[in-house]
């Protein structure tokens, strides 16, 4: 979408509030488009394709990554954007880099880096990811990290608490924390992403859940939102409920995801229809406009619980993922007491914690696993 057709209230590219470090322009891209290529082109995007979602990457092929997720979110964002006419680049940017921040063995390896950093700053994923883009990466010359948009930079740090906001601005008066502090909202392509994240995770998971055996298509039938789409897959396609195979569950899916945008999409219009906001800047001193509506709200919360309940806390998935959470633990010491272990640029510096917990955060869900067994001489799964 070209900037001319951009609504007012999106993030214009040549508005941009530009990078930390001055760089000229690139064309014929725009400072978002170059955001997406400098994301995809980094070493902490490739290793997003094995890290984990929910189960552990040497569980199967077929079940979602942190890198097919992020494609997942991209997407999805990407066709609600254009047809709100908001920054598709800027949303796709933000997508793809919302989770390079992520630990191996998915959330139990934060807990697990958070619980070894407690004295020391404690540890969250979207600070990580923060960091890797603003600290980490290095592939350029003239700066460490990737020297990305403020607007990109402002929708990868979702979540942030005021301690740490008011750290981060005190080393960078221009962090995109300080809204955390000012309590005010991003722009519109990043609350967009944040929504689009928890309608992607929340149908992959089903999809992954099914597949692993772990829970039933019927049991998630059960579930309001799904039953509705379910019930109308089955009014136009009476024949699958008797066909074996994935056909009923991918439909059902496929509709459910089609019923979630179309939701968000309406919502949202009727929210900025009301606030009638005159920009980007006015946006941000409004309540969040990107939503869905209450009842959809109510039904996506429910589907939540019962993967939570199901899934998440499934007895299979809470014994692996306790022996992922033992692995980083393990890691974590191990290299504390033996940073010769550690690559050398990460013996740089007077931070220890923060440089071990650096890399074992940048780890894949197979090389955590690899260096384990290499510093333990113990094997924690079968791979």
């Amino acid at each position: 979408m070209s900037q001319e057709t951009l609504a007012p209230w999106a993030s214009q590219p040549g508005r941009s509030r530009g990078r930390r470090i001055q760089e000229p322009p690139s064309p014929p891209r725009n400072e978002h488009q170059r955001d997406r290529d400098r994301i995809v082109h980094s070493t902490a995007f490739r290793r997003l394709v094995y890290k984990t979602q929910v189960f552990i990457n040497h569980e199967g092929d077929l079940f979602r990554t942190r890198l097919t997720h992020s494609l997942e979110v991209a997407q999805l964002g990407r066709s609600v954007a254009r047809a709100l006419r908001l920054n598709e680049d800027l949303v796709e940017a933000i997508a793809l880099a919302h989770d390079l921040g992520h630990t191996p063995f998915g959330h139990v390896g934060q807990d697990a880096l958070n619980h070894c950093m407690a004295a020391h700053g404690g540890f969250e994923h979207n600070l990580q990811s923060l960091r890797v883009v603003d600290e980490l990466e290095a592939r350029y010359p003239a700066f460490d990290g990737l020297n990305l948009s403020f607007e990109t930079r402002e929708g990868i740090l979702k979540h942030c608490s005021p301690a740490n906001a008011r750290a981060l601005v005190a080393r960078d008066p221009a962090s995109p924390a300080r809204r955390f502090i000012e309590q005010t909202q991003p722009g519109l392509e990043a609350q967009l992403v944040n929504l689009a994240d928890e309608i992607a995770y929340s149908a992959h998971d089903i999809d992954d859940g099914v597949r692993s055996g772990l829970i039933h298509f019927e049991q998630v039938a059960q579930v309001p939102l799904v039953a509705r789409w379910r019930d109308a897959v089955l009014d136009d396609h009476p024949q699958l409920a008797d066909q074996p195979g994935r056909r009923l569950l991918f439909e059902t899916l496929r509709r459910l995801l089609s019923g979630l945008v179309g939701d968000l999409i309406a919502a949202t219009a009727a929210e900025i229809a009301t606030h009638a906001p005159a920009d980007e800047v006015a946006v941000r001193a409004l309540p969040p406009l990107v939503r869905l509506s209450p009842a959809v709200r109510a039904e996506l919360t429910e589907l939540r619980r019962f993967l939570f309940r199901e899934l998440y806390r499934h007895p299979q998935v809470q014994q692996v993922t306790q022996q992922a959470r033992q692995v980083v633990v393990e890691l974590f010491a191990a290299y504390l007491d033996r940073p010769q272990e550690l690559p050398s640029e990460h013996q740089r510096g007077d931070d220890r914690h923060r440089a071990v917990t650096d890399y074992v955060a940048g780890m894949t869900d197979r090389y955590a696993l690899r260096e384990h067994h290499r510093l333990t001489g113990r094997r924690a799964f079968e791979v």
